[in-house]
């Protein structure tokens, strides 16, 4: 399940073909673009991959999934990176909660920042700059965590299992080449799951 697909290519690229399943959701208008971009490039649409249109500031995911025919007892698994700083919390927990709620074993991974007025000087100067960026393109950056409220509100919607890498563990994991000096607070990717009610 890739929440935000925009552009996103694992569907194509994906060694599981017909044995995984995939949903792409996106904005309506953004999906239509990307379909759109497919056809032009004369690209067919595996038959595992199907586009599930969603406006997530009106609409909830279990709606959009329904639409699409997705089975909330199965195990899946959510992708939901580069989206969540961008909306509500409220829309954000709303998400979370659903997929806390499922039946089936879910998995979502999603990114968060450390609140600004918790960041070093460099950090906090580096931050401004793309947040400023952004909100140029009529994309502001609207939430930030603090790692331990976080947590706590993710136990509550069910999400009890979570795996939170911030900056340091995140660089040690993928980027050892670059450890060097490493700021503390800043961007973290979690990875959380509820235990699954059939499980």
């Amino acid at each position: 399940m890739i929440l935000g697909a925009g552009l996103d290519t694992y569907a194509y690229r994906s060694p599981f073909r017909e044995r995984l399943r995939i949903f792409e959701m996106d904005h309506p208008r953004t999906q239509a673009w990307k379909v759109q971009c497919l056809r032009n490039a004369a690209i067919p649409v595996p038959g595992w991959l199907t586009f599930a249109p969603i406006d997530f500031e009106s609409q909830s995911l279990s709606d959009g999934l329904a639409a699409a025919g997705f089975a909330p007892n199965q195990e899946t698994f959510f992708t939901w990176l580069g989206v969540t700083p961008y909306l509500r919390e409220e829309e954000i927990f709303s998400t979370l909660r659903f997929i806390g709620s499922l039946s089936g074993l879910s998995h979502v991974v999603f990114d968060y920042s450390d609140p600004p007025e918790t960041l070093s000087a460099e950090a906090r100067a580096f931050h401004d700059e793309r947040a400023n960026l952004v909100e140029a393109c009529g994309e502001p950056w609207v939430s930030y965590f603090d790692p331990r409220e976080l947590h706590a509100k993710l136990a509550t919607l069910g999400l009890s299992k979570v795996e939170d890498l911030g900056p340091r563990e995140i660089r040690s994991r993928f980027f050892p080449e670059r450890m060097g000096s490493l700021a503390e607070r800043g961007g973290h990717i979690l990875l959380a799951a509820n235990p699954g009610r059939g499980h």
